[in-house]
């Protein structure tokens, strides 16, 4: 009996250890860092296992494919499409009570681009864009706000427009999608269910509900306004309109043997897995999918994969003017540094130059004192130590303001009017 009660408060005891030991390690895995590592890994895999199985050749294939004119169209169809994005962010923006001007939302938005295609992740750019621009503003939450409703309406028009094309044109998906759609709509009916009963059942919560409010608010004033919601959703469409010229374009150059009815659904599957976080830089699930798309269509796979591989390159072409935006604004930001301490000097004034005192430094009069010259004796002396007529000795003393001072104190020992001093005075 006392083995086993022995026994059992140290179980009790190693349970709770272990439950803090699984949330510290949840914890550390749920950073931002550790999210980033991990899809960088999972594209850095999918990438091989594609490669292992359909070979380094479509890759290849595709890089040879491209020429000149190839890129002239895919800097053509970047230009439209990162306009009216930035156009789209400069109207939520401005919706949410933050002023962006065109030509900054389309230099920021550039530069976007070019760190979601040359970094991890492929959101580092739109977090450095939503940072900054808030930074710049003075108001970092509205900042971030902006870029996360622009991005929104942007996924929103995807999915809206990828179900009416994969549910209407022919593709490796219709059927389940057909028969998806139904049973999204319910799950979508149901949840909504819940959450309003949910908000109706529970105690009510000044902060949540203030949280709530602030975020219908922000939505309803940048995206579902009067004056923001006709630009955002001609925007979104004309944006989403050039991606899928894009892949069409791509599909064309690595040679699919395809119409562009068959291509849009494909180029949609493509756009929705851009959109898993389990990429580097934009490849990784895009490859993946749009081999299995096209393996799936009879188009083969790896012509699948050479049309990623091209889709892919020009997308990283169509972001380059944002490595310029980079550079240049970089470089500014060196010469502005640069000037500023020349201009600090400039504004200096060199001090006087004193005159050298053998031994050392002379020292000056004491603050709040003043020469005075004793006056001139009749014997024309001076005083002690001096000739006639000229000034012997200095000596500095309090000037009137601090006489004054000095005489207002309680206890004075100053003669006052050239009387003698008595005890009566003092």
């Amino acid at each position: 009996m006392s083995a086993r009660t022995a026994q059992a408060p140290t179980a009790a005891a190693s349970a709770p250890r272990t439950d803090r030991a699984s949330r510290g390690l949840l914890a550390r895995l749920n950073t931002p860092a550790v999210r980033t590592r991990l899809g960088t890994v999972a594209g850095v895999a999918i990438l091989v296992v594609l490669f292992w199985r359909l070979g380094t050749g479509a890759f290849l294939d595709g890089l040879r494919r491209i020429d000149a004119a190839t890129l002239l169209a895919a800097l053509a169809i970047g230009l439209l499409t990162t306009v009216f994005s930035a156009w789209r962010w400069a109207l939520v923006a401005r919706g949410l009570g933050v002023r962006l001007p065109l030509g900054a939302a389309v230099a920021d938005y550039y530069r976007a681009l070019f760190l979601n295609a040359a970094l991890p992740g492929g959101v580092l750019g739109d977090v450095h864009r939503a940072v900054r621009h808030g930074r710049s503003t003075g108001d970092l939450g509205r900042g971030v706000r902006a870029v996360v409703l622009e991005r929104t309406a942007g996924q929103l028009a995807l999915f809206a427009a990828g179900a009416v094309v994969l549910v209407t044109l022919p593709s490796p998906v219709r059927d389940e999608v057909r028969q998806a759609v139904p049973l999204v709509g319910l799950a979508a009916l149901g949840a909504c269910a819940v959450v309003l009963a949910l908000r109706m059942n529970r105690a009510p919560s000044r902060r949540r509900g203030r949280a709530w409010h602030g975020m219908w608010a922000g939505a309803r004033a940048g995206l579902c306004s009067r004056r923001t919601a006709p630009g955002v959703l001609l925007s979104s469409v004309v944006v989403l309109a050039g991606y899928v010229a894009m892949f069409v374009l791509a599909g064309q150059v690595a040679g699919a043997d395809a119409s562009v009815a068959e291509l849009v659904p494909l180029a949609v599957l493509a756009l929705l897995a851009m959109g898993l976080p389990l990429n580097v830089g934009g490849w990784g699930p895009r490859e993946g999918v749009t081999a299995w798309a096209f393996g799936a269509a009879g188009l083969g796979a790896g012509r699948g994969l050479t049309v990623a591989v091209v889709y892919g390159v020009l997308g990283l072409v169509a972001s380059l003017p944002g490595a310029v935006v980079l550079v240049a604004r970089w470089y500014a930001g060196v010469r502005a540094a640069a000037s500023r301490p020349a201009a600090d000097r400039a504004s200096v004034a060199p001090a006087a130059p004193s005159r050298p005192v053998p031994g050392g430094v002379a020292p000056g009069p004491p603050v709040g004192l003043r020469p005075r010259t004793r006056p001139q004796t009749p014997d024309g002396l001076g005083g002690p130590g001096g000739p006639g007529g000229e000034v012997s000795s200095e000596k500095y003393v309090p000037k009137e303001s601090a006489r004054l001072a000095r005489s207002s104190l309680p206890f004075s020992a100053e003669p006052r009017e050239g009387r003698p001093m008595t005890p009566e005075s003092v």
